[in-house]
């Protein structure tokens, strides 16, 4: 019997389909690279989310590969050219966990907004404070969507009842805009007139430190800096800079560049720490996409998109 490996949490939905079609499942969920190169010659299939770098060394151990599946959106961990060179099939989920990631996006927002973590946090250390607590509407602001896929589309949705002016830049010239979304052909404007800015682009080479030291001394105003897309996109000694300025109002992230804490170097856990400890930070450890709902949507998308359904 052919088998597939499963290196990420998946929902029984795709189990079902991949043993529908003949597929023997092997869960290894916390399976090494080494130990993928050593194994990787016996499966048809994989099914991965960040674990694994499906990169040239592990595509030549796998005689057997026929399909890959991503586990969510970003396919910068497979080497796309060479695994379609082999004959690959690769598909990823990105639609699955859209919405997890917008909620989380808002979510983050309002807690930054109205001070709400901020708060909270205070009171458990008895302090009862209002006036230093003072947030702000969204009703009114600016806020400036860099990268208009699954996720970014899918926030401008829920924020159009806000009453705010959304504007969206991406690089992909076929994106259709709706109503509500004020596209823009270059960052010129965002600059000047952005209360927010919001950023759910891909990891690529073009895409690193795209928000840097320079992008924020561009900007007219303090804004509020958000990022739940891909760690590397944001520089976070650019954070450390612009929240001393004064350039960055607050912020809040659910990616950073070297993930997790462990991997992290001295430097890296200094600044790190040093934000986290920042009242006008919010951060959490890369779960947006982490919803019930969305395990198992990204997992119905790949067994669809692999027609196993």
């Amino acid at each position: 019997m052919p088998k597939v490996l499963i290196a990420a949490p998946v929902h029984a939905v795709l189990i079902a389909a991949l043993e529908k079609a003949g597929y023997a499942c092997v869960f290894a969920l916390d399976i090494t690279q080494e130990e993928a190169l050593a194994t990787v010659a016996q499966y048809e299939g994989i099914i991965t989310s960040t674990r694994l770098h499906i990169n040239k060394k592990l595509l030549d151990h796998a005689a057997q590969l026929k399909f890959i599946g991503r586990m969510g959106s970003g396919m910068e961990i497979i080497d796309m050219p060479y695994a379609a060179q082999k004959g690959v099939v690769c598909v990823s989920s990105p639609e699955g966990n859209a919405n997890a990631v917008a909620e989380h996006a808002l979510g983050m927002l309002l807690g930054l907004s109205k001070q709400i973590v901020k708060s909270n946090n205070e009171l458990h250390q008895g302090i009862w404070e209002r006036e230093a607590n003072r947030g702000f509407e969204l009703a009114g602001k600016t806020i400036a969507i860099i990268g208009f896929g699954h996720t970014g589309s899918a926030l401008a949705y829920k924020l159009s009842v806000f009453n705010m002016t959304i504007l969206a830049y991406d690089t992909n010239p076929v994106i259709r805009y709706p109503d509500y979304v004020k596209a823009q052909e270059n960052m010129q404007h965002i600059y000047e007139v952005a209360d927010i800015i919001s950023y759910h682009v891909p990891a690529s080479d073009e895409n690193r430190h795209l928000f840097n030291e320079q992008v924020v001394g561009n900007f007219q105003k303090p804004i509020v800096l958000m990022n739940t897309s891909r760690g590397n996109v944001v520089d976070p000694e650019a954070v450390a800079i612009g929240l001393k300025k004064g350039k960055i109002s607050q912020a809040c992230f659910d990616v950073w560049e070297i993930e997790p804490l462990s991997k992290m170097n001295e430097h890296q856990k200094t600044l790190f720490n040093s934000l986290l400890a920042d009242d006008r930070v919010l951060i959490t450890p890369h779960i947006a996409g982490y919803s019930q709902e969305a395990l198992y949507k990204m997992s119905l998308v790949l067994a669809q998109k692999l027609k196993f359904l």
